[in-house]
């Protein structure tokens, strides 16, 4: 510019923003480093050359391993770094879009950057502080696998439904409502509203439980010692049957019968075995040869035992009552000694005939006199042993007696009957009695000189006759 001519004037450019602030002055001839970009005065004589450098560096969105320097909000900037096309936020800069595709994570990523991992098929995000997955949740190599929303037909309409995949597998269906499918899923028969497995995997759920509306019992066989199969547990609905032994640890027991008739029960480590319906019986059965018999019955009614058939004892019977027996008139024991007061204090002993009468017949050990006593009426006498005879009763009077070893008797006096027939047999051994003596002497007749006929006496008389 030539001073003179006041057609040209000097005066300074002031550059912009987009929302009209000033972002720098530049005199005329100089040039601007404010920004990104240089900036040129007037009359700049490298105007050219920092013109066309500006334009590349606009191609190529000031790609370098630095940010810019000076950046304005707004500017792009290709971080040859990270091979990311970046903005200025105005604090810093930002991914533009888009994410990093490779099968390594960045070095230097920003918060909100994307990054694919091209070995896994997977897409994670920088928190600021490290990647987080976004999905899918399974690597390529495993396939699809975890929750997938779906859509099944139906014939009451499509359903829309979770499911459960393992390897590429569907395990299981999770469904909000029962249906069956009109396009064949398989495994999947019918879906149940819940979490449906999938029949042809054998599909189990494993682990702990606090309540089931259901156990399946149509297996028995035991997967281990602890996973025990449903049909092997004992149900409450139908006869069942069990191989092991089945304790009650508790003292009310066990109650049996529609109306509970039966019950075993513990108390203070006493089992009492009940019969609870009034007046009705407790029966034992057994099967004799195909006939059911009760050889064994506890009676409600009058509170006895009844036992039919033979009843072995090994070991002592006591009875504290009465001994009734009834269906005979003989009481037999096969033993060869009866034995009574076993184990008692000393007591008279024996055998009581009940008679008609109040006074009974007994035959006992008196044990005060140490010999037998046998009576009838609360009188009894001693009962005589061969012992206690003696063979000379004028010596020991008022004893039994008994002859010597020649048969002879000593007595101090005899009183013989006073009637009695005539001794007719000449072999008779019994001592004549005082009537026998009388009748004896009466047969002898009077003294006569003739023989006597048929009509002065009878036959055994005896007749002295006189010579003339």
């Amino acid at each position: 510019m030539w001073p003179e001519d006041n057609k040209y004037k000097q005066m300074a450019y002031t550059i912009n923003r987009t929302d009209g602030t000033a972002i720098t002055t530049i005199t005329d001839g100089t040039v601007d480093n404010t920004t990104s970009v240089q900036l040129f005065g007037k009359s700049f004589s490298g105007f050219g050359e920092g013109l066309n450098e500006n334009l590349v560096k606009l191609l190529e969105n000031s790609a370098s391993t630095s940010a810019p320097s000076a950046p304005l909000k707004g500017e792009l900037w290709f971080d040859t770094s990270t091979a990311q096309l970046k903005v200025y936020d105005g604090t810093s800069f930002k991914p533009s879009a888009g994410a990093k595709s490779q099968n390594s994570a960045p070095t230097t990523p920003s918060a909100g950057d994307l990054w694919h991992d091209s070995d896994n098929d997977q897409l994670y995000v920088h928190t600021g502080s490290a990647f987080q997955l976004v999905g899918p949740v399974y690597t390529a190599g495993q396939t699809l696998s975890g929750w997938k929303i779906e859509t099944l037909a139906s014939a009451g309409g499509n359903k829309v439904v979770s499911s459960m995949y393992a390897g590429n597998t569907r395990v299981a269906i999770l469904s909000k409502e029962d249906f069956t499918p009109s396009v064949t899923q398989t495994g999947f028969a019918a879906v149940k509203a819940g979490i449906t497995l999938n029949s042809t995997l054998g599909a189990v759920f494993d682990g702990t439980t606090t309540s089931a509306a259901n156990v399946d019992v149509s297996g028995t066989s035991n997967t281990s010692s602890t996973i025990i199969a449903g049909g092997n547990f004992l149900r409450s609905d139908a006869a069942d049957t069990t191989t092991g032994a089945l304790t009650i640890d508790a003292d009310a027991g066990l109650i049996v019968g529609g109306a509970q008739e039966l019950t075993v029960t513990v108390s203070s480590n006493d089992v009492t075995i009940a019969q609870t319906s009034e007046d009705k019986d407790l029966k034992f059965t057994v099967n004799d040869n195909g006939t059911t018999k009760t050889p064994l019955q506890l009676t409600g009614a009058d509170g006895g035992v009844d036992i039919t058939g033979d009843l072995t004892i090994v070991g002592n019977l006591n009875v504290s009552g009465a001994y009734n027996y009834t269906s005979s008139n003989i009481v037999e024991h096969s033993d060869t000694f009866l034995k009574v007061n076993a184990g008692g204090s000393e007591a008279d002993a024996g055998l009581i005939v009940e008679t008609g009468d109040t006074d009974d017949a007994r035959m006992f050990y008196d044990v005060s006199e140490n010999f037998w006593s046998a009576g009838h009426g609360q009188s009894y006498s001693q009962v005589i042993r061969l012992a206690d005879a003696v063979v000379d009763g004028n010596a020991s009077k008022e004893k039994v007696l008994k002859t010597t070893a020649a048969g002879l008797v000593t007595v101090t006096n005899v009183n013989l009957a006073a009637v009695g027939s005539a001794i007719t047999s000449t072999s008779s051994v019994s001592v004549p009695t005082t009537g026998q003596v009388v009748t004896f002497v009466n047969r002898f007749k009077q003294v006569a000189t003739t023989d006597p006929s048929d009509s002065d006496g009878v036959d055994g008389d005896f007749y002295f006759v006189r010579e003339a």
